[in-house]
């Protein structure tokens, strides 16, 4: 190594310095017997040419020798020079050498160097190749290059994945993730799936849950067999604003062929979640139709949906996979001010549980704190609050569609810490304190007349209690008198406007967190001292309360939190469930589906950015995305999707399977005008054949 390094040392002073001309043609005639071009010639008195690289080691690099070595070798075949041998495919031989194509091709390599039959051939026949893609590849294998297009990018990868190139593999994928069109994204997933390519079918599936509603009216959709049809229904992800869309696509379906088809309606209808629609839908689309209304299991499952509906305290009782609601059906989460490390928030957040991921959406317009929100119309209503030391009386209105504020009437009482719930129609503020004291004082605001009135006092003045509405009631859980925590609880029965006592917590609870799942009420986290000793332990164990069901479960015992026992209406009690991964007042709680959240809180030492949701099936807590900014004592409250205008008009057109059977098992009047019709165009380049790319 030290004889090559001295040499080399030599050589570039020779070069640098123009001495020793013999050297230089010594190296001239060995150039010429390697055949390395002239280009490459150092003359005396030159430079060594810029793409070369002399390290500080003596070691010698120069950049582009392997696209040269191809380069000559793929001249090399051109001219069938040195080629040993011949892949035929479908007739066509094409020409190779076994050692570049054992480089490029673990496929090859094993062919070649394994005491196989074709290690010693000249000539191959590669059954079941596509000629086109076999020379494409192997122009790639001297190359580098390869042009993908819609009408060659199947039979590649097809070909790549026989060859084992993965490069290959992985191009067509990415060229075919980015011709994804809700006309040709079913083919593009059916064909992945066979040819294994795990990731562009995660890609093709996400793509083809968040466009649904587009992807269902196309002819891949209708022309899936029953399994793929089952398969998509299944999905938990889909992008709907309601279940009637799963309903639409299984009409749709079923319409398409209904003479053939109606024999898999008991295969496909339980997975449409009929619980989840609304009464009226069931009653005007599906007992009206005499193939859903004749068919045994179909009306199983309208049974079933009816008990929902008209046992709302059984509910319990009757969960199924058809009970809880898919990801998008649930609505999005909001959390709205708080107090964080700049003395309180304006931000605004949302949060979605298909991605899940929260989001800053909006900004309040002031920085007020310990107000209340509640949900009408799709608007949240921010109630009450203090800025500084003032105590508010107003009402301001987000709508998060145009991101806009606008004033409401305000409170007759000036109230921050007070709970907010709607109970009804109507929108309640409960409690809280005026600035000088804690209030019992109730007010009621009319949505109609847009006017604030009282209702009937509470039985104790609370500040930072938990309200929720349940079961007709209003319910007011734990918060602070003045002089200690409270334990107590309290409902309100509008029809006789008065407050009674109810079942006391285990714990007293300020700061306490409330939320209502599946007809039960849960207090989380809070503390028992006063708002004044920031450095006081924090809670996290969290309660519930079912003022209905029967126990049927064993009594709790903390070394196996998993077992929950159910609320006994006999003993009228509290009963403890799993507790929260961290101890936290000032959380704030709330339904998101069938989960209740937890969300921020400060554990005494800093505002918290944690979020976890509850599981009441499993008595379990998962944390989930966390808040982008560390928040405790914000409000959060569940705006339900908004049904766009385009579900709406296809929902109203719909025809019910069999509604036309007299004229023939065709589509909906909506169906033939869109199915075909939508998207044959992808980006700007024309869909290889109608409907996109086959699944074949």
């Amino acid at each position: 190594m030290k004889h090559i390094r001295h040499l080399l040392r030599e050589f570039l002073v020779a070069a640098t310095k123009k001495k020793q001309p013999h050297l230089h043609k010594n190296i001239n005639k060995h150039q010429a017997a390697v055949g390395v071009g002239g280009s490459c010639e150092l003359r005396p008195g030159s430079r060594m040419p810029n793409d070369s690289v002399v390290s500080g080691d003596g070691v010698f690099r120069a950049t582009g020798h392997s696209e040269g070595v191809l380069s000559r070798m793929d001249r090399l075949r051109s001219q069938r020079a040195l080629c040993d041998v011949t892949l035929i495919a479908d007739g066509r031989e094409i020409t190779a050498h076994r050692l570049l194509l054992s480089a490029a091709s673990p496929y090859f390599e094993a062919m070649f160097t394994q005491d196989l039959l074709e290690a010693r051939a000249t000539s191959i026949e590669l059954k079941q190749v596509h000629p086109d893609a076999l020379e494409m590849i192997v122009d790639f294998c001297y190359t580098g290059c390869l042009e993908l297009n819609e009408q060659t990018v199947e039979v590649l990868l097809t070909t790549a994945s026989l060859l084992q190139l993965t490069q290959i593999q992985t191009a067509c994928c990415q060229f075919l993730e980015r011709q994804l069109h809700p006309s040709n994204c079913i083919g593009i997933g059916l064909f992945a799936d066979r040819q294994g390519c795990a990731e562009l079918y995660r890609s093709v599936q996400q793509y083809t849950a968040d466009n649904f509603v587009d992807v269902i009216r196309n002819n891949e959709f209708l022309d899936l067999p029953p399994d793929e049809v089952a398969t998509l229904l299944a999905m938990d992800d889909l992008n709907i604003p309601s279940e009637e869309v799963i309903f639409y696509a299984l009409n749709l379906w079923l319409n398409h062929d209904l003479k053939s088809r109606r024999c898999h309606l008991t295969q496909l209808m339980p997975l449409v979640r009929l619980p989840l629609l609304s009464p009226e839908f069931m009653v005007d689309r599906i007992q009206s139709s005499p193939v859903f209304s004749s068919d045994r299991t179909c009306l199983s499952l309208m049974l079933e949906s009816q008990s929902f509906h008209l046992l709302p305290r059984r509910r319990q009782s009757l969960e199924s996979s058809r009970t809880r609601p898919r990801k998008a059906t649930v609505g999005t989460l909001y959390a709205i001010g708080g107090m964080d490390k700049e003395k309180g928030s304006t931000i605004i957040e949302s949060y979605d549980l298909r991605s899940d991921r929260w989001q800053q959406c909006g900004f309040m317009t002031s920085r007020r704190l310990q107000f209340g929100v509640a949900i009408i119309d799709d608007r949240l209503y921010v109630v009450g609050g203090r800025e500084g030391l003032k105590t508010l009386n107003t009402v301001e209105c987000y709508d998060p569609a145009t991101r806009c504020w606008s004033c409401q009437p305000p409170m007759n009482n000036h109230r921050h810490g007070l709970g907010v719930a709607v109970l009804g129609g109507p929108l309640y503020a409960v409690g809280g304190h005026d600035g000088w004291g804690y209030l019992n004082t109730v007010e009621r605001w009319d949505t109609q007349t847009k006017q604030w009135s009282y209702v009937g006092n509470l039985q104790h003045q609370r500040s930072t209690c938990g309200v929720a509405a349940l079961n007709g009631r209003l319910y007011v859980v734990g918060g602070r008198d003045g002089s200690a925590c409270l334990r107590s609880c309290e409902s309100y029965d509008p029809h006789t406007n008065r407050w009674s006592p109810r079942a006391p917590m285990l714990q007293r609870r300020g700061g306490v967190g409330v939320g209502v799942v599946n007809g039960c009420l849960y207090a989380l986290g809070g503390s028992d001292a006063p708002a004044t000793s920031p450095n006081s332990l924090k809670f996290s164990c969290v309660e519930r309360y079912d003022p209905l069901t029967p126990s049927l479960s064993p009594r709790y015992d903390p070394l196996t939190p998993s077992l929950s026992p159910r609320y006994d209406p006999l003993t009228d009690q509290w009963t403890e469930v799993a507790p929260m991964s961290v101890g936290r007042d000032g959380v704030a709680a709330c339904a998101l589906g069938q989960s209740l959240f937890a969300v921020g809180g400060s554990d005494g030492q800093q505002y918290l950015k944690v979020v976890e949701s509850y599981d009441p099936r499993t008595n379990t807590w998962s944390k989930t995305a966390p808040l982008s900014i560390a928040r405790a004592a914000a409000c959060v409250a569940v705006v339900k999707p908004s049904v766009t205008p385009t579900v709406t008009e296809l929902l109203a057109e719909m025809t019910p399977a069999g509604g036309d059977e007299e004229e023939g098992d065709h589509l909906s009047t909506r169906s033939q005008s869109e199915v075909g019709g939508v998207g044959e165009r992808v980006g700007d380049t024309k869909t290889a054949r109608k409907g996109g790319y086959s699944s074949d």
